[in-house]
């Protein structure tokens, strides 16, 4: 356990990936199509104000809605009403939030005292001006404070932003141009980095729409596998050099693959020795593992870090990158600092409404360990999952890192695309995701959202008698799946 931070005890990846191995080779268990029935007959009966809304949503929006999150079987819920833990859609049911918008949402939704912070900055000054506030300030130094290698921080508008800003910086200080980043992560969907996501080994299988020249120099390791990092950073010495090597620090798409402690410290000492940059993207864990975050946690210096979601609180315009202050320069606005600059914009970045709102719910984390209570009700809701698991003896497997829970009942995210059994392959990836929103349609009629019903964020309103009722509901779940013969 390391004081002050969320994680308690740091999963153990190599029983993790046998498990998750094991789980592979067994034939896929379902609900049963009866109780399945009954919980797809929940929307029918329960939600008929936001399936009519989404169906006439759909002759205006692409799918629907406007965010890949709101994507859930069999049709998205509207939601209009967030407290504490909860959430509440048009029809008026109640839902234990699990998904958190994705993690931001640490302390509870519509977090009261952050909330009215908000509201006096706006009727004060207005959402934006396009000109400087004092709360960007004041941001940045709070930023720095917790994390020392913050030494200059530029606020952006998204993730996908930051990590677009990141790389340019990576190559404008280091002359170099290759990126190699870990297979199966995401770090936004800029042309560059739609390459080996959700799946490692995939490269540009995602890439529809961008020419096979934007990816040239994007290049992927998979997880775990220091030997091959190595071996790209050598090779890449006789291609001009590598620019950084871009890493969630907890494992891809927020520890679904979780990665040892032992190979991030390798990575640093590797981007050292082949005069790389080292890039952490801490959209997810920035704050919710800690103060420090995952740098703090694992004590590590990146080189730059990127941030997003919880850098405004949950609130819009939720993004930024920072690091050493002769790197971070590269962005100055002006033309003062005698440098080539990085090319960043954004019109609404940086706000008067986002950075107050980052300001005081960082404050706010601080003052109430708001990321020890989250990881708190993580450990909990995991053991009792396990639990639950066990006692049915379902081959799932339940894991966290604090307040990030991972709930795998098909494996979806860990096959390995093989281009030789591409066909068979892609009917396994399809049957699979199919069956993992089928377990996120089933948690949610029994009244819990989830992200794809697979992983889980828990938040400082998760209260004990929350958590237990929350893991009453995913026994009615797991006590109505089918064995397969």
């Amino acid at each position: 356990m390391v004081p002050g931070f969320a994680i308690t005890e740091y999963p153990n990846t190599a029983e993790i990936y046998a498990k998750m191995n094991q789980l592979l080779q067994l034939p896929l268990y379902r609900v049963k199509t009866a109780n399945m029935k009954q919980y797809l007959n929940f929307f029918e009966q329960k939600c008929s104000k936001s399936k009519a809304i989404i169906t006439e949503a759909k002759q205006y929006i692409p799918g629907g809605v406007q965010h890949n999150l709101a994507f859930n079987y069999p049709f998205p819920l509207v939601i209009n009403k967030a407290d504490g833990a909860y959430l509440y859609d048009v029809d008026g049911n109640q839902y234990i939030d699990f998904l958190q918008a994705g993690g931001p949402t640490l302390l509870g939704n519509n977090y009261a005292p952050v909330r009215e912070k908000v509201i006096n900055v706006i009727k004060e000054c207005a959402p934006v001006t396009g000109l400087f506030h004092e709360y960007e300030l004041k941001l940045a130094k709070e930023i720095h404070h917790h994390m020392p290698t913050i030494e200059m921080f530029r606020m952006l508008g998204s993730g996908t932003e930051a990590d677009m800003a990141a790389i340019r910086i990576a190559r404008l200080a280091t002359k170099k141009k290759k990126i190699i980043k870990m297979g199966g992560a995401y770090h936004g969907w800029s042309d560059q980095l739609i390459y080996g996501i959700h799946l490692p080994g995939t490269k540009r299988f995602e890439a529809h729409g961008i020419p096979a020249s934007c990816s040239r120099h994007t290049q992927e390791v998979f997880p775990n596998d220091i030997h091959a990092l190595e071996r790209q950073l050598r090779l890449n010495r006789f291609q001009g050099g590598t620019a950084a090597v871009l890493l969630e620090p907890i494992g891809p798409e927020s520890g679904t693959r979780p990665i040892d402690k032992e190979y991030l410290h390798r990575a640093r000492e590797l981007c050292d020795k082949y005069d790389a940059l080292l890039i952490f993207d801490e959209v997810v864990t920035a704050f919710r593992l800690g103060m420090g975050g995952a740098q703090g946690y694992f004590n590590i210096k990146p080189d730059l870090t990127v941030f997003g979601k919880i850098i405004a609180g949950g609130y819009p315009g939720a993004g930024g990158v920072g690091g050493q202050a002769e790197l971070i320069s590269f962005l100055a606005a002006g033309v003062e600092s005698g440098k080539k600059r990085a090319y960043v914009g954004g019109t609404l970045s940086a706000n008067p409404l986002s950075t107050a709102a980052g300001y005081y719910s960082i404050k706010e984390i601080e003052r109430t360990d708001a990321a020890i209570k989250a990881g708190q009700a993580g450990d909990k809701l995991t053991k009792g999952l396990q639990k639950i698991i066990d006692n049915y003896s379902l081959p799932f497997v339940a894991y966290n890192q604090g307040s990030i829970c991972h709930l795998e009942t098909v494996g979806a995210m860990f096959l390995t695309l093989n281009y030789l059994k591409i066909f068979k392959i892609l009917k396994e990836i399809k049957e699979r995701k199919f069956a993992m929103e089928e377990y996120g349609a089933a948690y949610m009629a029994e009244g819990m959202i989830t992200l794809a019903g697979s992983r889980l964020y828990t938040s400082m309103a998760d209260t004990s008698k929350i958590i237990d009722e929350a893991l009453s509901r995913f026994e009615r779940v797991f006590q109505n799946i089918q064995i397969p013969e």
